[in-house]
Formats: C-alpha cells, structure tokens, sequence
C-alpha cells in the first residue's frame, strides 16, 4: 500500500537566519523557530498523522514536539534523517566561502554535487541516505500518514533523486524549503515516488 509522507524542514535557527550552513552542528530554534513549530503542531492536531519521524538534531526533535504531543505520538529519531555535514562551511555563508575562494564559489553555484565544499558529505551519498530512509519509513507504514521533521539539503536532495532529477540542480529546482512547510510526497511499496505538494504552510 502507498504511504504519505508529510516532509516538514525544522523551525528556524539563528545560523539560518543569517544565511548560515548549519549541517551537523546541533543548533537550537529561535523564538521564531518555536512558534512555527507551535503552528506544526496545531496542524497536527487539525490533520492527524499515524506517525512522527524527526532527525536526530535538536532543532528537528524540538520542532516535532508539538505534534508529537498533541497526537499523544513518541517520535522516531532516525539518524540517517540528519542534515548534511558541510565541512568548511559549518557555520559560514556562501558570500564568506566566495570570499576565500571565489572559483570555488563559483563552481559549487554551477554544480554543487560535482563541486561541494572541502570536508563535507558527498552529496551523492547523502542523497542515497535520504532515499533509503524515507523508502524505509513508508515501508514501516504501508497506507499511512506520516510526518518526517528533517532539514533543507537533505530533503532536497532526496527529492531529486525520487523524483529522478539531476542531483546538481537541486538548488535550482528546489531552491529552498520553507521553516515547517509541508512538502506531500507519495511512495508506493516498490519505492516510487510521487510529488503532490511542495512548501505549503502548516497552517490549521
């Protein structure tokens, strides 16, 4: 049976709000934050999920809370939901990476799986981590509702490969997900995927 699965980027955090990398550092939610993970929880309440899936970083599982409580859910922590590890970029703009390294800039903006930044997770792999996790997820719910709390690049660049878009375009195709939006997504029991809504507001 095919399983839907509700993505939701995290709430906001200070690094993102100044534009900032924010892979594997574990960085808390603003006030900002809080209140839009508030407002996912009261449409949790409005439209009920079987189950709740967050990434193991605080800012994931603190957004999925209000949910989580008011569906009377215990979140699944997945590891494999974490964010991409940036390498040099940990905590840096892209205008600060051009800085050092304007050709390196430039290559990452042409194609950022082909050119990503020093140290960092090959976005490929990353890609084929999110892939296998949520084919994982929908397996564990065949006809379900389910809500995945996890992050930008990740969600981004799993959606590319479901949906068998290049992976270097997905900062162009998908340019950015919004703090708590939802992005429906429908996978059947073979693995495919089906895109039925993307960066709708969680609203009640």
């Amino acid at each position: 049976m095919t399983a839907t699965l509700l993505l939701a980027r995290h709430g906001e955090t200070i690094w993102h709000a100044e534009n900032r990398y924010a892979g594997s550092s574990d960085i808390p939610l603003t006030d900002r934050g809080r209140a839009q993970a508030r407002a996912l929880g009261r449409w949790a309440a409005a439209h009920p999920v079987d189950a709740i899936w967050t990434s193991p970083l605080s800012r994931a599982i603190d957004t999925a809370a209000p949910a989580c409580a008011a569906l009377a859910l215990t979140p699944h922590r997945e590891p494999a939901l974490a964010e991409c590890d940036f390498g040099v970029q940990e905590g840096r703009t892209l205008a600060e990476y051009a800085e050092r390294d304007p050709a390196a800039a430039r290559a990452f903006v042409r194609d950022p799986v082909a050119h990503p930044f020093p140290r960092s997770e090959d976005p490929a792999s990353a890609a084929d981590r999110g892939v296998g996790t949520l084919r994982r997820i929908a397996g564990a719910h065949p006809g379900g509702r389910v809500l995945v709390v996890a992050h930008n690049t990740l969600l981004r660049l799993t959606l590319c490969a479901l949906l068998s878009i290049p992976l270097g375009e997905y900062r162009r195709v998908f340019p950015k997900l919004r703090n708590t939006a939802l992005t429906e997504l429908r996978v059947g029991p073979e693995g495919r995927a089906a895109l039925l809504s993307l960066n709708v507001p969680a609203t009640g």
